[in-house]
């Protein structure tokens, strides 16, 4: 099990891919023919079909604002014979972040790997009708480091989008942060190397969560016309993603830190 006993907290853990990297966590490895099958099942809206991933195994603790959401994913994965712990929390604000982090040490008394999973569809508007406030939310200030260094190890895997690779219109703040993140990770990635702790980030394309429809719509396009520009011809599930999390948390990424994969089905390869 790739991700055996090792403790880790997904943010924004109620919905999209931090809900499913929630779910993911616990299942650790999976052969690629199990993977392909569950992938099928997921692509007809078979969220369930992530318990053929196997055997439990990390012990998950994740936040969010949706309890609903929050209890029936804990439920899925205390279902599976894995521990779990869903904790209320607004990861745009810092006290609780911190909070957040200090009841993952207390509740397990260490920190192995983190997915800082925050985004913000409401920063897609021009820049002139944004505010600085607006703007300032979306950057994320983790308190993981702290446990991590106190443990000698630990991973961190950022959020960032397609849209910190180049220019998004109508989204200028949003783009810049998510280059941001890149930047962060890849600078926090060399401060912390020596003090065995790894930090990379996912860079993930259209992807089929709640909120790709309203983001269409503000951008003036079709789900249609985005699955045309894609070269695997189709928009991703958020599992996908959720499984190059689990890899990067896995020692199977040893040797990999200060990188953002990108996850887009070919689009950026064009």
């Amino acid at each position: 099990m790739i991700l055996q006993d090792k403790v880790s907290l997904v943010t924004g853990g109620t919905a999209g891919i931090g809900q499913a990297t929630a779910l993911a966590y616990p299942y650790g490895e999976a052969s690629y023919a199990q993977r392909s099958v569950g992938a099928a099942s997921r692509r007809e809206g078979k969220l369930n079909e992530v318990i053929a991933f196997g055997a439990a195994g990390a012990k998950v603790v994740f936040s969010g604002r949706r309890d609903a959401e929050g209890e029936k994913t804990a439920k899925l994965i205390r279902e599976t014979g894995a521990e779990c712990l869903y904790v209320h929390s607004d990861a745009l604000n810092e006290e609780e972040i911190k909070a957040l982090v200090q009841k993952t040490v207390v509740s397990y008394e260490r920190l192995d790997c983190a997915f800082n999973n925050v985004g913000n569809e409401g920063l897609l508007k021009p820049l002139h009708e944004q505010s600085i406030e607006e703007f300032d939310k979306l950057m994320e200030i983790g308190y993981e480091i702290q446990q991590m260094l106190s443990q000698e190890s630990g991973v961190i895997v950022n959020n960032s989008s397609l849209a910190g690779l180049f220019g998004l219109p109508g989204g200028s703040p949003y783009s810049a942060s998510k280059h941001a993140v890149m930047r962060l990770t890849r600078s926090a990635a060399l401060d912390y190397a020596k003090q065995g702790i790894r930090i990379n980030a996912v860079n993930p394309g259209n992807i089929a969560t709640e909120g790709l429809n309203r983001v269409f719509e503000k951008l003036g396009v079709t789900a249609d016309a985005v699955t045309a520009m894609v070269p695997m011809g189709r928009i991703a599930q958020a599992e996908e993603v959720a499984q190059v999390v689990v890899f990067l948390c896995s020692d199977a990424a040893s040797y990999i830190t200060g990188q953002s994969l990108v996850i887009d089905g070919g689009y950026t390869a064009n």
